[in-house]
Order: structure tokens, then sequence, then C-alpha cells
């Protein structure tokens, strides 16, 4: 499994706005850094997701990928994050993924 796979599972997680299921998808010490101050470990990911209101939606176009290592690979993305109630907000988006799990998450909000 590779960091796209794991991407879109993330997206349809975050689409059906299950908090827990995001977080499963994230080692057990994972480093999240979304728009609000960062968190570590599936306890703080789900904490994150679930602060995000129904109707959330993440559409994400791949920039870069790199295979770092048997088990460990990069992954750079532009998301667009949707609401029903203000407009989209577009991140970058830079994770690395071990195995079939994400250990790292950063957002940067650019201008």
């Amino acid at each position: 499994m590779g960091v796209q796979d794991v991407m879109g599972r993330w997206k349809a997680a975050v689409d059906a706005h299950e908090p827990e299921r995001v977080a499963a998808l994230f080692t057990e010490d994972a480093i999240f850094q979304g728009l609000k101050p960062y968190g570590v470990g599936r306890e703080a990911i789900a904490a994150y997701y679930d602060s995000q209101p129904t109707g959330l939606k993440a559409e994400y176009e791949v920039l870069e990928t790199r295979k770092l290592a048997d088990d460990l690979e990069l992954g750079y993305f532009t998301v667009d994050f949707s609401f029903t109630d203000r407009p989209t907000i577009t991140v970058t988006l830079a994770v690395l993924v071990q195995g079939d799990l994400i250990t790292h998450y950063q957002v940067s909000l650019l201008p």
C-alpha cells in the first residue's frame, strides 16, 4: 500500500465525518499539524476531526511523492477543504506514510 492509497482512505473517512476512522489511519504516535495547534497520537487526531463541521469535504491533488525507504513514503498535496456554510480553504499538505499508516501530517496555509 502506498501514500496515494492511504490518502484515498483518509479522504473517504473525512468526507464521511468519521473521526475515529480517520485517526485509525495514523500511527499511535503520529505527529499531526492541522490548522490548530499540533497534537500527537490517535486521540488528538480524532478530537481534531470531531471538531470539524459536518459536511466538510476534502479534494486533493498529488503534487509529489517520494519513496524514502522500503516502508516510508512522502506525499505532498494541495487539498481543498469545502464546507456547507463558508468558502473553501486551500492548503498544502505533506504526509509521511510508514507501511500503511500516516506517521506525520503537516498542513500549511499558503498566501
